[in-house]
C-alpha cells in the first residue's frame, strides 16, 4: 500500500511539473525526455528496494545512486510546483472573487502563466543540477580546513603541534580510487606530527575496507595514526546469521586498523611526548545520544590520565561532548568528532555562515565550539553516506595547529 500511496504522488508531482515545461517550451524533445527520464527513475529506485540485494539496512552504492536520481527529481519537481501551485492559487482565488462579484472578465493571463513556467524551471533547475553535481564531483572536492587553537596550559614543547584530524571515511561509498588517492595523498602532504581518525571507517562490514587497506596504509604522521571507533563500525545495521558472526567482523576491522598503521584507542589513552612534556590522547569508544550505541567509557578511557594533564579526546559522535564530556570533573581541552557529514547538504560562506538541516539533530555538527574553555571540533565527514554526494558541505581534512598563549 504504500508503494501504491510513493507512485501515485510521484507521478502526481511529475504530471505537475510536466505542464510547467510544456507551457515553458514548444519543444516536444523537452518534455519526452522529461517523462522517460522520470519513469526510468522512478523504475530503477523501485528495482532497488524491492528486488534489489538486501545486505543490510544502510543503503550499497546502487540503493544510494538510485535514491540520488530519485531525490534529484523530486527536487525539480516540488520547486517548479511551488511556482506554479501559488499561481493556480491566485487563479482560484481571483475566479471565486469574480464570479461572487458578477465581474466576468476573463481572469487566465497565458503570458503570465508562461512567464512563471519559466521562472520555476530555470529555478528548480539549480537544485537539480546541484544534486547531480553533488553525485559527479562534490563527494570528492576534498577540503583542507586550518585552524590555530591558542592554550593557557599547553605544555611549552608543543607550541605548534600539528593535527590532522580525519573522520567518517565510510569506504563502502567510494567509487573513484584516483579521487581517494589524491585526498590520502594531500593528508600527507599536510606534514603534520600525528593523524587522528575519528570513527566510522566502513559502513557496514570490513569487508569493505579491503580494496583500499593497502591506500589508507601510506598515512604517516612523526607520532603516529590513532583511531576510535564509530557507530557504523560495529557492524549493528547488518542482520548477521549469528552472534559470532557479528563478533568476528568487528575483530577483523580490529586487526585491519592494526595491520594499516593505525593505533586503534578503545577506552584508552597513550601520551604524546616531547622531552619532559606530555598530551594525553584519549579514545572512547562510539558513544551516541538517543538510539545510537554507547559503548563509549570516559572514565575508563582516562584511568590513566592525571587531571592536570592537557588531553584531546577522540570521540566519534559530538552528542557525547555535552551529555558526558563536559559535566566531567576532568577537563578535556580538545574533543574531536564527526558522525554528521554536515548532512552532506548545506549553504557555507567561509567565516561568515553556515547552514545545513543537520543542525535542527545536533547542536554541534560542523566546525569547532567552546564551552566553558572546553573545545570540540566537528569534521564534516571524509566519505559520504546515503545520498551520494555533498551539496554545500564539502569533505574535509582538518588541520589544527595547537598555540601555547602568550602572557603578555
Amino acid at each position: 500500500m504504500r508503494w501504491i500511496f510513493f507512485i501515485l504522488l510521484y507521478l502526481f508531482l511529475g504530471f505537475y511539473a510536466l505542464q510547467a515545461i510544456k507551457t515553458a517550451t514548444k519543444a516536444s524533445w523537452a518534455y519526452y525526455l522529461f517523462i522517460a527520464l522520470s519513469f526510468l527513475v522512478l523504475a530503477n529506485f523501485i528495482y532497488q528496494f524491492t528486488t534489489g540485494d538486501e545486505q543490510s539496512r544502510v543503503l550499497g552504492r546502487a540503493k544510494s545512486y538510485a535514491f540520488g536520481f530519485l531525490l534529484t527529481v523530486i527536487a525539480f519537481n516540488l520547486v517548479t510546483i511551488l511556482f506554479l501551485l501559488s499561481e493556480d492559487i491566485f487563479r482560484l482565488v481571483e475566479g471565486a472573487y469574480r464570479k461572487f462579484s458578477g465581474d466576468q472578465g476573463t481572469f487566465t493571463i497565458p503570458q503570465r502563466r508562461r512567464f512563471l513556467s519559466l521562472l520555476a524551471t530555470g529555478v528548480a533547475a539549480i537544485p537539480f543540477g546541484a544534486l547531480l553535481y553533488g553525485m559527479y564531483k562534490g563527494k570528492y572536492n576534498y577540503k583542507v580546513l586550518t585552524y590555530e587553537m591558542d592554550f593557557d596550559d599547553l605544555p611549552e614543547a608543543f607550541d605548534g603541534y600539528r593535527i590532522t584530524q580525519l573522520s567518517d571515511i565510510h569506504s563502502g561509498s567510494f567509487d573513484n580510487r584516483k579521487a581517494v588517492e589524491y585526498a590520502v595523498d594531500l593528508v600527507n602532504k599536510q606534514g603534520s606530527d600525528a593523524i587522528l581518525f575519528t570513527g566510522d571507517m566502513v559502513n557496514n562490514k570490513a569487508s569493505e575496507m579491503h580494496p583500499w587497506k593497502d591506500l589508507f596504509a601510506t598515512l604517516t604522521a612523526k607520532d603516529g595514526v590513532f583511531s576510535v571507533l564509530g557507530n557504523h563500525d560495529y557492524g549493528d545495521y547488518v542482520d548477521w546469521e549469528n552472534a559470532a558472526a557479528k563478533k568476528e567482523n568487528l575483530s577483523e576491522l580490529k586487526c585491519l586498523q592494526q595491520d594499516m598503521g593505525f593505533d586503534l584507542l578503545l577506552n584508552e589513552s597513550r601520551f604524546l611526548k616531547r622531552g619532559d612534556d606530555r598530551i594525553a590522547l584519549v579514545g572512547v569508544e562510539n558513544w551516541g545520544k538517543g538510539g545510537f550505541k554507547k559503548a563509549g567509557d570516559l572514565n575508563r578511557a582516562s584511568a590513566n590520565v592525571s587531571k592536570d594533564d592537557f588531553k584531546i579526546l577522540m570521540s566519534h559522535d559530538p552528542s557525547h561532548w555535552e551529555e558526558e564530556v563536559l559535566p566531567h570533573p576532568y577537563h578535556y581541552h580538545l574533543t574531536l568528532s564527526g558522525h554528521t557529514h554536515g548532512m552532506q547538504f548545506g549553504i557555507e560562506i567561509p567565516g561568515w555562515f553556515k547552514w545545513s538541516p543537520v543542525k535542527w539533530r545536533y547542536k554541534q555538527w560542523a566546525g569547532i565550539y567552546e564551552q566553558m574553555g572546553h573545545y570540540i571540533n566537528v569534521n564534516r565527514g571524509f566519505g559520504f553516506l546515503g545520498y551520494p554526494g555533498r551539496v554545500g558541505i564539502w569533505p574535509e581534512i582538518t588541520v589544527i595547529t595547537l598555540r601555547k598563549k602568550s602572557l603578555t
